[in-house]
């Protein structure tokens, strides 16, 4: 059994008051437990302001947008623009039209992989990637890859879930017209030394895809100052409603790009014989958006900044390394992705059980976890395993959950045994 050291440790307050109470979800108790949310890589639960905010917008403001001259219609589109001027100042984009909205990170990858590559992308190219990408920052690319004649390369690992950055030297040259690469990864943890591949990567001119979904709910961004030519990430990760998602792309590279799909919105005219595409950014956003999303994601920010983000993520740190030094003690137990530069994600498997059978007793026990590759499966047959139990934390979560959580792990082990 591990020790309890957890009054070291302070519970992330929000003026006074735990932030688990801010969050109506996870007041609730399940199989007559409390529940413990462990899967917040996967998404967040939501705060009271955020449900709040998607109520008044259907209640008040619920119309089209761009379209319409009357009251609604204009309180929507003016809603939906100053999230997109909110999204600009939150990640310190130059231009606000520099932001795109998409339905998740996924997407904002895909609009990226088929809109660049079918603009750069020629027989002979090549796009870099790396061994720890989810399948999202992999499959788009691979298609894009196969459609225009080129080939992928990926920067390789180690034992610890480490990139090895020095073999960017050999893998990036004058034919590779693209990396796309996690900031931190969603199965191990390992926060990228991204800066340092940037510039790698920019020596050659290269442009540079961020896949931030994991990294904006828990830490600032600035894309001036990191410098990279697209970033993507969601709002369901950062506490906001699902489907919404972001892609930021610097202008020069949004103007060069087609369209990724046609419709509404993303037109200027439209003729039988030629069709003259919108200006930026709604040459990107055919059809009706998803309206309550964009509107309501401002409250999620607003939740982010008032924590502030810096102190989350330090204290989410904490609980980081409180988790592995407890978690460490229990006989069997090896976490898979130890390296040296972390975010809130901790990964494990247990000698002589599955993942599965793991997830589901601790399910019964009240505590939510993920199992299974995590949509990395390329990461799960380099270790040779079939997946992983995935503890992810959040600002709401505490020392004294994680004691609750190695207390299941210790009986659901002698279980299974």
């Amino acid at each position: 059994m591990a020790v309890n050291i957890s009054s070291t440790i302070s519970p992330f307050l929000l003026q006074q008051k735990p932030v688990s109470s801010y969050f109506p979800a996870l007041q609730q108790q399940v199989y007559g437990q409390p529940l413990i949310y462990f899967d917040n890589a996967a998404t967040t639960q939501k705060p009271k302001s955020v449900i709040d905010a998607i109520v008044r917008y259907y209640s008040t403001i619920n119309s089209n947008v761009h379209r319409g001259v009357h009251y609604l219609s204009q309180q929507a589109t003016e809603a939906s623009e100053e999230t997109r001027r909110r999204v600009a100042r939150f990640i310190h984009a130059r231009h606000a039209h520099e932001i795109i909205f998409t339905r998740g990170t996924t997407e904002s990858i895909n609009l990226v992989a088929y809109a660049y590559g079918k603009y750069a992308l020629k027989p002979g190219d090549n796009v870099v990637i790396s061994a720890m990408e989810h399948h999202s920052n992999i499959v788009p690319w691979q298609i894009a890859c196969e459609d225009r004649g080129a080939s992928l390369r990926v920067i390789p690992m180690n034992d610890r879930g480490e990139l090895l950055i020095d073999e960017l030297d050999h893998l990036l040259d004058e034919r590779t017209r693209i990396l796309a690469i996690t900031w931190i990864s969603n199965s191990l943890g390992t926060l990228n030394p991204i800066e340092e591949i940037i510039q790698k990567a920019h020596q050659f001119d290269i442009p540079v895809l961020i896949d931030a979904a994991q990294a904006a709910p828990h830490m600032p961004i600035d894309v001036q100052t990191i410098d990279c030519d697209f970033l993507v990430f969601s709002g369901h990760k950062m506490y906001g409603p699902t489907g919404i998602g972001i892609l930021y792309g610097k202008e020069k590279w949004l103007e060069q790009m087609p369209p990724y799909q046609g419709g509404g919105e993303m037109i200027k005219s439209v003729r039988f014989e030629k069709t003259e595409y919108n200006d930026l950014p709604f040459k990107f956003e055919a059809g009706t958006p998803h309206i309550e999303g964009t509107v309501c994601l401002q409250a999620a920010i607003d939740f982010l900044e008032s924590l502030p983000l810096h102190k989350a993520f330090a204290y989410e740190q904490q609980l980081l390394e409180y988790a592995t030094q407890q978690m460490s003690q229990i006989p069997g137990l090896r976490i898979i992705g130890q390296a040296q530069h972390k975010a809130s994600i901790l990964s494990f498997i247990i000698e002589n059980t599955h993942p599965y059978d793991v997830g589901v007793l601790l399910d019964k026990m009240g505590i939510a976890v993920r199992t299974g590759h995590h949509c990395t499966q390329p990461v799960m047959d380099f270790f040779g395993i079939p997946g992983t139990v995935r503890v992810s934390l959040a600002v709401y979560n505490t020392p004294s959950e994680i004691d609750r959580l190695v207390t299941c792990l210790d009986k659901a082990v002698s279980m299974l045994k």
